[in-house]
Order: structure tokens, then sequence, then C-alpha cells
């Protein structure tokens, strides 16, 4: 007796019924019949999509392995229980579905319904469901993450991206190129949308600093919010330590808020000198006053200050500087000669300490610089301002120059070099710098005499009109072929140009540790493969003219707008059938 796993009312192909799903079968019964019309294997099962959180209609839909279409049903129950009911089936089928990638079964045949309707047309399930399985996602483009994860990355690369997503429908969704193919060559946008995944988001620069707001009636407010709590707590701790000596016995909340807001001591902490002024019409505060401190404009600031021994980053060193000249200390640089300035300037220094601490932790500051374990102290000193994500880990050494006579090549370049220093003149410097002395005697009166030819720069701008007015002419011509014919020509040259990056990679594969490990053999029969797509461009070509010639389209000027493509698919093309040529005769040799 099969055990059940979870059971709800379910409509398939409008026709109401049950769903249920056992420890080996999913099965559909129309209401009123005891033979169910849905059977499905749970090895047969090999994507899921489900419908948003929120939407009318709780569907879920399920794949198969040889049928993309697979099987659609909708919840019939109440919203929260259908909801409920759809989120148990969609994690029991996403652990069998996980449990089938992970086996690798053998495709199976493709399962009849029993005694099911008339056949409908399944809807294809839109990109922006939010949850689904791709059966063509069981080995990761990217080595050492899950499945699930780089399926992930590659949905949101593809949302992100209109144009890579309709490359991907029309080439892998048509079975043209497979996934690890389309893949293959970007992923580093894969990298980079998992790097963004992984970054942590810092805190706010900017300075705590609320603006009250004019409402009607002429009335003053501030909102205030838990964030903005919490910001003047972490920006201002003594106003944290009025809030905790005050509220709720003395004060409430909203009578704190209030009052502090009306206080000297919110004008002390607003980021502008004009609020030094303020504090002069602001009322007194009994509570709030207690918390004022002098403020901070003597020489020497109130919070003693980290002394930094790395002359790298302390700006105030000037030890070692012009040693030449002098050494003595800078005395430009000298603070309080505006004194009403010092303490803003000291809030924002130490607003941009914290905002620095925030973002490195509570690590020692030994361990926040990386050091270098070499001898060499220069090597040392250059590692204390060293960044790290400024070094970059992998080095490319570029695709290999395969050249024919490289000897020749270098012998006639180590020639010429030899010729041109036998040949050069020996400069007498001395005589050089008189000879340009002598040509700057009476060089003002030769610059008052000076008249340039308007005619001169007339041309010029007349030139760069005409240019300008080239270019847009050709922009605004550019698209004014049909719609449909235009949009037919953007899908043809995207496709070729697809199969010529295939192509060429294949036969030229980046050093790059992300790029798929293809063996020789494989990347032979992917070279034949995109080579056979390429030889029918010129087909597609020709069927594209024919078109434009219905629609009252010059033939030329679709030739022309295709000429660049086809040109380069006719390299491609000659340098495959030159290269096959090349290995046959050394086979056969």
């Amino acid at each position: 007796m099969p055990t059940t796993l979870c059971s709800a009312k379910a409509s398939y192909k409008k026709q109401p019924g049950t769903l249920e799903l056992t420890d080996s079968l999913l099965i559909w019964t129309q209401e009123g019949k005891k033979t169910p019309a849905v059977r499905v294997q749970h090895p047969e099962a090999s994507s899921l999509f489900c419908s948003k959180e929120g939407a009318a209609q709780v569907r879920l839909k399920l794949g198969l392995v040889n049928d993309e279409a697979g099987h659609n049903f909708t919840f019939t129950s109440p919203s929260a229980v259908a909801y409920a009911e759809r989120e148990a089936f969609k994690q029991e089928l996403t652990n069998i579905i996980s449990r089938n990638r992970s086996a690798a079964p053998t495709p199976l045949p493709k399962p009849t319904p029993l005694s099911t309707p008339a056949k409908t047309p399944a809807p294809i399930p839109s990109t922006s469901r939010a949850t689904s399985v791709s059966s063509d996602t069981r080995t990761p483009i990217l080595s050492g993450i899950d499945a699930a994860t780089d399926f992930r990355l590659r949905k949101k690369v593809l949302l992100s991206n209109p144009e890579l997503l309709v490359l991907h429908k029309e080439l892998v969704m048509s079975g043209q190129i497979t996934e690890s193919e389309f893949w293959d060559g970007r992923e580093h946008l894969l990298l980079a949308e998992a790097a963004a995944e992984g970054q942590k988001r810092g805190r706010p620069g900017q300075l705590v600093d609320p603006r009250p707001q004019t409402v009607e009636g002429g009335e003053v407010k501030i909102v205030i919010t838990p964030q903005l709590v919490h910001d003047i707590f972490d920006e201002f701790p003594v106003v944290a330590k009025a809030y905790n000596d005050n509220v709720p016995n003395k004060l409430s909340e909203a009578e704190f808020w209030k009052r502090y807001f009306q206080s000297k001591l919110f004008n002390a902490h607003r980021a502008s000198i004009r609020s030094s002024a303020t504090q002069h019409v602001v009322k007194d505060d009994p509570i709030f006053d207690k918390y004022l401190e002098k403020d901070d404009d003597e020489l020497e600031p109130r919070r003693a200050r980290n002394e930094v021994s790395d002359l790298y980053i302390n700006i105030g060193a000037t030890l070692e500087d012009h040693v030449e000249t002098g050494n003595e200390k800078d005395v430009t640089m000298q603070a309080g000669r505006q004194r009403g300035a010092l303490p803003l300037i000291r809030k924002f220094n130490e607003h941009s300490e914290r905002l620095l601490n925030s973002a490195l932790g509570e690590v020692p500051p030994a361990k926040r610089r990386r050091i270098d374990s070499g001898n060499d102290e220069d090597d040392d000193a250059y590692a204390q301002i060293t960044l790290d994500d400024l070094r970059d880990s992998e080095a490319m050494s570029g695709i290999t120059l395969q050249m024919q006579d490289r000897e020749r090549y270098f012998e006639g370049q180590l020639a010429r070099s030899a010729s041109e220093q036998a040949g050069s003149e020996v400069v007498d410097v001395r005589a050089a710098f008189t000879e340009l002395k002598h040509g700057f005697r009476g060089w003002e009166t030769r610059f008052s005499q000076l008249r340039i030819d308007k005619r001169a720069g007339d041309a010029a701008l007349d030139s760069m009109t005409q240019n300008v007015s080239a270019r847009l002419d050709i922009r605004t011509r550019k698209t004014d072929f049909p719609p449909t014919l235009f949009r037919q020509l953007t899908t043809c040259q995207t496709a070729a140009n697809e199969f010529l990056r295939q192509f060429w990679t294949s036969l030229y594969p980046p050093p790059t540790t992300t790029s798929s490990g293809a063996t020789p053999s494989q990347s032979v029969a992917k070279a034949a493969k995109m080579a056979g797509y390429l030889s029918k461009t010129r087909e597609k070509v020709e069927a594209l003219v024919r078109a434009g010639q219905l629609e009252g389209v010059e033939p030329e000027r679709v030739e022309v707008a295709m000429k660049p493509l086809l040109d380069a698919v006719d390299h491609a093309l000659a340098f495959y059938r030159a290269r096959s040529t090349k290995t046959s005769t050394f086979k056969t040799a």
C-alpha cells in the first residue's frame, strides 16, 4: 500500500479533482471517477514551476523528462489553504527532483495519461515565475556550487539582461545549442552575480541629520522611524543615555522626541555651522540641557586621537618629506584659524572613523593590513598599502599567436633596429639648447603680431558640422526598416554572432579557469556543429531579402546591412575548411 505524502483539491485542464502525492507516484483523479487520469512516477519529474505569491490562482506545473509541457494543476481550496497545500507539494517535489538530478537517470518513455480529456496546449510558464527547476541544469556551469544555486544565478543574469534572455530562448530553448555551450565564455557574468549576492550592504555614509518638514498651518514635523532612532543612538550615544535615563519614568517616548528636536542638544548635533547660531534662539530645556557638552573648538580635540605610525597614511607627517631642502613641519597646516568650524570638522572626522570601523569590524589594527612575510623592507612597506581587491588573482597569459616563418619576422625586426641605430646622429645637447634659446628671442613681439586666418577655422567648423549632420541623418534613417523585418534582421545577426563566438572559442578556448574543460575531440565536434549552423546563414539572409521585397524594401539595403555579418561568416567557414583540409592531409600522410 503506497504511503500518501500530501493531498489537495486541484483542477486539471479545468476539470475538478484530487491531486495526491505518494512515495512513488503523483496522481490526479477527476472528481466522481475512480481511475486516475494522470500518473507520474518520481523518476519522470524534471522541473517545477509555481505561480507568484499573492497571484489570483495558486498553480503548480510539473515538467517531465521527455515532456517539458508537463502537467498544470490549479489548487481550488480557499486562497490561504491552497497556498499552504501548494507549498507542501512544492517541497516534496523539489526533493524528488533533486534526487533525480543526483541519480542522473536514463530518460524514461513519455507517460500516457489514463483517460485524459481532450488535450489542450499547456501554457508555457513565464520567466517571472518564482521557483523553477530546469531539467537542463543537472551539471552546474560554475564549479564548487550546487545546481540549484547555479541555476538561480543564471536566471538572475538572464532576467537582468533582456537581450541575453531573448538569445537564450532562440538558441537554447529551440535546441540549437546546449545550456553549457551557451554559458561557455559567459562565466564572468555568473561570477559577478555571485559576488554581488555575497556583498554585505555597508552602513550609509550620510551623517544623521533629520530635516524638519513644514506642513499646512505652518507647523513643523519630523517623521521618526525605527531606523532613524537607531541611527541617532548610534551616531550620538549621549541621546541614547538621555533616553535610558528618562523614558518611561519621566517622559513618554513621544514627549521625549518632541522635546529633543526642540532642544539645544539637537541643534548641537546638526551638521551645519548655522546650528550654533540657532541655539541662541532655542528655549532652555531642564532635562536635555544637562547632556550638553562644551563645543570642541580647542586646538587639541576633546577626544584623544590614535597615533598613526604608518607614514603612508599619516597625512600630518612631514618628517621624511623634502629632506634635500629641509624637513621642518608644515606651518601652513594649523587647526583653529576658524574656530567655529573646528567642531563641525571633528564631527565629520569622527563620523568617517565610525564608518571605517563598521566596515573593518572588530579586528585588531595589526590584522587589518596585508603584510607579506618577506624580509625585504621595501616589500613590507609596499604591502601595507596594497589593497587585495585591486590585485588580479588570475593572470591572463592571452592566446598564443600562430605565425608562419616566425624566425624571419624577428630577424627582420633586429636588422631594422640595428640599421636605425647605425643611421641615428649624435645630438649635441649644448648646441641644441643654444639654438632653442635663440629661437625664443623676441617672442613677445612676434606673438603680438600673430594674426590667425579665419578661413581655416571656419572650414574646420563647417566640416565638423557636416559630419555631425551626416551622423544624425544616418542615425535617423538606420531603423526605417519595417518593424517585423528589422526584428528578423536583428534575430538573424544575434544568432549568427553567437554561433561565431561558439565557433572561435571551440578552436581557441580562452585560458581561464572558469571555462569548461572540453576535450580536443569535443572541441572539434563543437566547431563542426557551429560551422554547420554558420553555413546556413547566407540562406537565411537571402530569405530576409525576399521578405524585404514583399514589404517594399530594396534588396540592396538588406544586403548592405547584413554584409559585415556575411563577411565574418565567410571568413570563419574558409578558415574551417582550410583547417579541415590541413588536418585530413596530415592524417593521410
